[in-house]
């Protein structure tokens, strides 16, 4: 094993996450995450592989500026019966003009056997010829041993055989690719322990696929045993179940294990931003349960754990969730006791005694809320203003008179729909002004919202930026059928990149919705320090 306490993280997103089922960059967004790679401090950039497809070449035609990352670009050793230096994969390659190439090529006999149809030999030379083609051309090379693993159970001396061949020729990186993702940790160092024998672990790196849910285990696990190089994706996208999630990885080296890598302490706090940038960029939601990122990484629901983490975090928290730009989050629900209560008092921003009466008050009024449907766990909108309207005072911006609502549908003679419309007609009071306003949308609730905020916006312009996010409905109680008691859950944002959910609840869903709506509305006015307006 090396005493080497740096290791270096090389990303594949660009390349292997795009392999994702759904996922589809653009050179655009290929430049945003790279540049976004780079300034987290990951040490390389597989931009893609140049000539497999036409975003790669767009991206590789004008790349990114990097300031410390290395970009590198992907492609496979030479073609059989060819010499490197007339193998047009390898050409097009170097005239990319990068100056790090990783090149793939089989490491397990049966692939060479039967896939290849070729003499071991010459796949063996094959690796040796790439490695030292592309070192001499663009500079730094590296050889990714595809199958390596399930090649070395096969034939152990012919996937060494490969490995040595392209660190004799010069590769800077020899990685042992896990392609399959069966390789369990244990195999893991038993197979690297070998490998360290022959190829130092200052030259070795690690490539592993999830099919078994231990990308980032055995990433681990071989950096144990020397490794010194990780290839992973963000978030581990990637085809089947994905690539080592280097989100992951990442904070496990520095704050587990103590190795060094390109991210500093204050970098590794930009973590959470990266991990949601990617998503936002794919247009899907961010995993809640996602390990030291996710909304729910450091949120805790039961009062004996938030009265533990009162005196000691680290009694229920790994780690600081600040050290990875994530919080800690108090859930309130109906387990939830008075250490929950106190603790998301502290969360908002409320001085609350917490030997106030008022607050026992409040806790058996969430609790028998909850009880009758409402859900505060997710809704830390609706929670705040509900303490805020027990505990002190939330101005009131606006009061609802009524509204009415109008769906139709039009079908033609061969009962083909063809047409719908809503329509809402809201009345409200601003201060003592009755205003009545009416607005059509796609569906009912997307009509209320427009005739809420052509009253409002014109009154309160900061709700101009909010918009709604995400819209849940649930049944609660199924067995009544369409009088069913219906919750609904609305996530809103404003244009300075805050989030936030409220809740509503109702046997008719159009009040359900209402409610949410109207919590969002207050909320985002509350938050922005607006004063309520007299109307007059």
């Amino acid at each position: 094993m090396t005493n080497d306490n740096r290791v270096y993280l090389y990303d594949s997103t660009l390349r292997d996450g795009a392999q994702t089922q759904g996922v589809d960059f653009s050179a655009a967004d290929k430049v945003a995450i790279a540049i976004e790679l780079d300034r987290l401090g990951i040490d390389y950039v597989e931009g893609g592989w140049p000539g497999a497809n036409p975003t790669d070449d767009d991206f590789f035609a004008n790349p990114p500026k990097l300031e410390t990352a290395v970009l590198s670009a992907f492609g496979m050793t030479r073609r059989p019966g060819r010499s490197a230096d007339n193998d047009p994969g390898l050409s097009g390659l170097v005239n990319t003009g990068v100056k790090t190439i990783t090149l793939v090529g089989k490491s397990w006999d049966f692939q060479v056997d039967v896939a290849l149809e070729i003499e071991r030999s010459e796949n063996v030379a094959m690796i040796a010829d790439s490695i030292a083609y592309v070192k001499d051309k663009a500079g730094e090379a590296m050889f990714d041993a595809e199958h390596f693993f399930d090649g070395y159970k096969a034939n152990p001396e012919f996937a060494l055989e490969c490995c040595k061949a392209a660190y004799e020729a010069g590769a800077r990186w020899i990685v042992m690719c896990d392609t399959n993702g069966g390789t369990l940790p244990d195999e893991i160092e038993a197979i690297v322990g070998e490998v360290t024998k022959h190829i130092p672990g200052s030259h070795l790196g690690i490539h592993c696929h999830d099919d078994t849910g231990n990308a980032v285990a055995n990433s681990l696990a071989a950096v144990r045993m020397g490794v010194r190089q990780i290839q992973g994706t963000l978030n581990g996208l990637g085809e089947r179940c994905g690539n080592a999630n280097l989100i992951s990885i990442l904070p496990s080296l520095m704050l587990k294990m103590g190795f060094e890598t390109g991210v500093s302490k204050e970098g590794l706090k930009r973590l959470v931003t990266v991990s949601r940038l990617l998503d936002e960029r794919l247009n899907r939601a961010p995993a809640r349960n996602a390990a030291y990122v996710g909304e729910s990484a450091f949120a805790h629901k039961g009062g004996l754990h938030v009265s533990a983490i009162e005196k000691d975090p680290s009694c229920y928290e790994h780690v600081n969730p600040e050290s990875v730009g994530n919080k800690r989050t108090i859930i309130m629900s109906n387990q939830a006791g008075r250490s929950n209560l106190v603790a998301k008092f502290r969360e908002v921003g409320l001085d609350v005694d917490p030997k106030d009466a008022k607050v026992n008050v409040l806790l058996d009024k969430i609790k028998e809320l909850e009880s009758s449907g409402y859900s505060y766990d997710g809704a830390d909108a609706s929670f705040e203003l509900l303490a805020r309207r027990h505990l002190e005072a939330v101005p009131e911006y606006f009061r609802l008179e009524s509204f009415r609502v109008i769906d139709e549908r039009v079908w033609d003679k061969r009962h083909a729909h063809v047409n719908q419309m809503s329509e809402t007609t809201v009345k409200l009071f601003i201060g003592d002004k009755r205003i009545m306003d009416v607005a059509e949308g796609n569906g009912p609730v997307n009509a209320l919202d427009a005739a809420l905020r052509k009253i409002l916006i014109p009154v309160y312009p900061d709700l101009e930026s909010l918009h709604l996010v995400d819209f849940k409905v649930r049944i609660l109680d199924g067995d009544q059928a369409t009088g069913a008691i219906t919750r609904v859950m609305i996530e809103s944002a404003d244009g300075q990149g805050n989030t936030w959910t409220t809740v509503g609840m109702s046997s008719n869903i159009i009040d359900a919705s209402y409610e949410a709506l109207r919590d969002s509305l207050i909320y985002k006015l509350y938050k922005s320090g607006v004063k309520a307006h007299g109307g007059n």
